[in-house]
């Protein structure tokens, strides 16, 4: 596949920049707090990020599609498709806790090609693209070298995230690891692309919680799947494992099948 072509590249760093002013104006304020069907919370903050980054798509990539986490799916057939998460992390965003992020993805027939992971509060933007390395405000993020699960310091948002059938993997994963972490969201794949941590391992997701991750991680030298070790399109099913290390993935991918 050819590489990212810059001028999309570009157009992603604007939409971020326009999700910041919206995102540093409701943070840490009182907003009213919603509860969507699936009781996942969401704020204005949400809805008004997404809003001012598909007036830009509008404007300037009007062929492309779009896939939001709040205001739904538009020309979801194109060839290129934005895939958007105004905050990803609204829990912890409305109780004060910076590591929630602005998620923005260009999947290019179902394959994300870009990811861009924005966290304005802390000033700091991971971007991932197809034939680039990734950069951390742009200097070169990389990966470290965990070669096994029993050193791993591994993440995942929450375990009451997973469900029935999935729950035991991960409990397999935090019983084996060095140290299992909680409560990052997005902000636990940013930290592994810098080299702080080694595993993320998730289940439930939608395609706008992970297309702008995959990347972000790879560029930075790692590796992303679903739980088969297969790679990750905006169709997948939503349990992803991402590593620094290709031991340590292929490692957890067993641990997590056993």
């Amino acid at each position: 596949m050819t590489a990212c072509p810059s001028e999309f590249i570009a157009l992603a760093e604007k939409l971020a920049d326009a999700a910041r002013p919206v995102v540093r104006k409701y943070f840490r304020t009182p907003v009213a707090v919603d509860d969507k069907a699936d009781s996942s919370p969401v704020t204005i903050a949400d809805r008004e990020v997404e809003a001012a980054m598909r007036a830009i798509l509008a404007a300037e990539a009007p062929s492309h599609g779009i896939l939001g986490e709040e205001h739904g799916r538009e020309n979801c057939d194109a060839e290129y498709v934005w895939v958007l998460d105004p905050i990803d992390g609204t829990a912890a965003f409305i109780t004060g806790k910076p590591s929630f992020g602005t998620l923005i993805s260009l999947a290019r027939n179902g394959t994300p090609i870009l990811g861009l992971i924005d966290q304005a509060f802390t000033n700091e933007r991971w971007l991932g693209a197809l034939g680039r390395p990734t950069t951390l405000n742009g200097q070169p993020a990389r990966v470290r070298a965990c070669p096994d699960l029993a050193h791993a310091y591994a993440f995942t948002t929450a375990p009451e995230l997973f469900c029935e059938a999935t729950r035991p993997a991960w409990d397999r994963i935090a019983a084996g690891c060095k140290r299992p972490r909680y409560g990052c969201d997005c902000y636990a794949y940013a930290l592994l692309s810098s080299g702080f941590c080694d595993l993320v391992v998730e289940a439930g997701l939608k395609p706008y919680d992970f297309a702008a991750l995959v990347p972000v991680v790879e560029g930075a030298g790692g590796i992303m799947t679903d739980w088969s070790g297969k790679p990750l399109t905006i169709h997948s099913d939503g349990k992803v494992c991402a590593a620094g290390d290709r031991r340590l993935h292929a490692e957890a991918l067993g641990v997590l099948n056993r």
